[in-house]
């Protein structure tokens, strides 16, 4: 490295020191006039200084302004090669959209900017600290989108280039905010899967599966190389990445058929261009975001969330989208009866029957495809507009007859041998495979506010012959999820037992990801056998007999947060009815019903061992206590401005009259 100081400090080269003091500045003028000068804010006028400072031409200024935001992270060679690494593949390559969708709106005349905001990873922090920061991160990153977009008054349009778990959630919170702009989302597409090798979720048990000596070294050597396959995009799998894009486009905050597309390919770019057109166009038109964003909008993303059998987060993630365009939130209710009335249409990891990967998903047709197969149900809002300046009734017309579709399920057979209609079913073939609908929400004595699981993920074989899932027996309860793993991994969970990891919710950890858990269990040969409980959240790739954003979260004085190792717990969950409870039903020698559990847990004080980790940040913290006053996980986790105001001043009069 360097011995001394001055070796440190020692110039590369000899001519650094010949440094400049001043320079002619760029030729010609601003195309200013009287008006400008005399009525424009100075921000304005410093703002076409500062272009001309930066390269463009002075006779281009007067151009129409559109904002390029996105989740870039990482430093990028001009051949691909990486300078700087960034935190995953997901916002690895999404610089290449924001070039196609710059060029395209420079070719147009007008003036593209762009600002940047990227974001962490849920695969690389699962089981770190790192997990405490990332639901958190979400609601900071839609802040700082705000900013900037409000921080370029100039502006005309916004187009948000973004993927994965917080990055896009964070961009469409961000964008369905600018209720008066125009606006457009680009989904950063997803990452192939590896030839020979196994998808990114699975590869995330190799620790597990090597502890419990169901992988070698070498397997878990050259499986966790081959992961992931291309290096960008989402992971392969319909999870929360892959079904933030699913859900954008069925808002109609993207272009049809953007969402899922292979990062980095031709097509993929296409996107960009189509966007960056789009936006112009509602620029041009005085279409601006309130005008696509309506309840009928939000209500579609939810029926092909269903019919896609998407991610439990974005159950976290509608609702604080619907509550920034100032719609209505959809509540527990609203989600159990649209996942009661709608089919599952999607054979796609993790649910299956047949793990297709996400771009064969999207060579099938993608969401335009599923709308097209639920169509005749009459449960979509045909009248919405989308950000193609149409309704979504008239975009499913001209997909339905696109040369586009035609030429998508050909290359599905050609490259794949896959048929797309075993990928996107009928209603009807959906039925002969067995597939059921996407998630329920079971309540009880251990959940008075309810839980969510996806349902459709538990292994069949584990379902009695009406499609219900039982399991009634002794809980082991953890307070950590390092120590619930741990337990995995030496052997402590056997099969038939039921796990309870409490205190990890918002208060206690920022309600982390428990991915580990949840895919050690899936891909250990005796998980199918166990349940797991938390008032944790889960990863959108997790699937089995797993029950998270059990409220009140245990630190919140919730019941499951007064479970005991030993207590008898019983779970019932009905896959076909989409109903179910979590009952704490008493001990061993003494069975209680589920109202004597009830009273007996009010008698009880938590888990002693249960409290906020040590390692929670104040900003999570803080977090945490702003989304909880706002109606919390529920609602979105969102800031509801008006309540913390109205909560803060009550604490502020309270405090008053408590000194005086």
């Amino acid at each position: 490295m360097y011995s001394s100081l001055k070796e440190l400090m020692e110039p590369l080269h000899k001519w650094a020191y010949d440094i400049q003091t001043k320079a002619e500045g760029p030729e010609g003028s601003l195309p200013l006039d009287s008006n400008m000068l005399k009525n424009s804010p100075s921000g304005n006028l410093f703002g076409l200084s500062q272009n001309v400072g930066m390269g463009w031409e002075p006779g281009k200024l007067n151009g129409k302004q559109v904002l390029l935001l996105s989740t870039q992270g990482g430093m990028r060679g001009e051949d691909g090669e990486p300078i700087a690494l960034g935190y995953h593949t997901g916002h690895w390559e999404v610089g290449l959209l924001m070039k196609e969708a710059a060029e395209e709106i420079s070719h147009f005349g007008g003036i593209p900017f762009a600002g940047y905001v990227s974001d962490p990873c849920d695969g690389r922090s699962q089981g770190t600290t790192g997990m405490f920061d990332s639901f958190p991160y979400r609601n900071d990153a839609a802040m700082v989108y705000r900013r900037l977009i409000r921080s370029l008054p100039t502006r005309k349009a916004v187009v948000g280039i973004a993927t994965c778990d917080k990055g896009l959630p964070a961009m469409m919170i961000a964008l369905a905010s600018m209720h008066n702009l125009p606006t457009v989302v680009v989904p950063g597409g997803v990452t192939l899967p590896p030839a020979r090798g196994e998808d990114a979720g699975k590869v995330q048990t190799i620790g597990a599966r090597y502890s419990n000596d169901e992988l070698t070294m070498e397997e878990a050597a050259e499986l966790g190389c081959r992961a992931c396959a291309t290096p960008g995009g989402g992971c392969q799998f319909l999870g929360t990445a892959a079904t933030a894009q699913v859900v954008g486009e069925a808002m109609g905050l993207s272009v049809p058929h953007s969402a899922l597309a292979p990062s980095g390919q031709e097509i993929w770019k296409d996107m960009a261009r189509q966007s960056a057109r789009a936006a112009m166009k509602l620029e041009e038109e005085g279409t601006t975001t309130k005008d696509i964003l309506t309840d009928g909008a939000v209500r579609n993303a939810m029926i092909i969330h269903a019919a896609f059998g998407g991610s439990t987060n974005l159950l976290l993630h509608i609702p604080a989208i619907a509550h920034a365009a100032r719609l209505s939130i959809p509540s527990v209710e609203d989600w159990s009866e649209i996942n009661k009335t709608v089919p599952r249409l999607v054979s796609v990891l993790p649910n299956g029957p047949v793990h297709h990967p996400t771009v064969q998903v999207y060579l099938a047709g993608g969401v335009p495809e599923v709308m097209l197969r639920i169509r005749h149900l009459n449960l979509l809002d045909e009248s919405v507009k989308t950000v193609t300046g149409q309704t979504l009734g008239e975009v499913l017309d001209w997909w339905e007859a696109s040369d586009r579709r035609k030429m998508m399920k050909q290359r599905l057979l050609e490259e794949d041998n896959v048929d797309a209609d075993e990928v996107i079913m009928t209603p009807e073939r959906a039925a002969e495979r067995g597939l059921t609908s996407t998630v329920t929400f079971p309540i009880g004595n251990l959940a008075p506010e309810g839980a969510v699981i996806k349902s459709t993920s538990i292994d069949p074989s584990v379902l009695d012959e009406n499609g219900i899932y039982h399991h009634r027996g002794n809980v082991k309860v953890f307070t950590t999820e390092r120590a619930a793993i741990r337990a995995i991994k030496d052997g402590t969970i056997k099969k038939g037992d039921i796990m309870a990891v409490t205190g990890r919710g918002p208060l206690g950890t920022g309600m982390e990801e428990t991915y580990q858990l949840t895919s050690a269990l899936k891909h250990l040969s005796y998980g199918k056998y166990v349940t797991l409980l938390t008032d944790a959240r889960f990863s959108g790739v997790s699937t089995g007999a797993c029950f998270g954003h059990i409220g009140p979260e245990g630190l919140a004085g919730g019941p499951i947060g007064k479970l005991q190792d030993g207590d008898v717990v019983d779970v019932r969950v009905d896959t076909r009815a989409l109903e179910g409870h979590i009952h704490f039903v008493g001990t061993k020698e003494n069975e209680l019903s589920p109202e004597e559990g009830k009273l007996e847990l009010m008698r009880r004080s938590s888990h002693s061992a249960m409290a906020p980790d040590d390692d929670l940040p104040d900003d999570t913290r803080l977090w945490a206590a702003l989304q909880e006053v706002s109606g919390g996980t529920w609602r979105g986790s969102v800031y509801d401005t008006d309540r913390i105001i109205e909560v803060l001043e009550a604490g502020k009069k309270a405090m008053a009259e408590q000194k005086s």
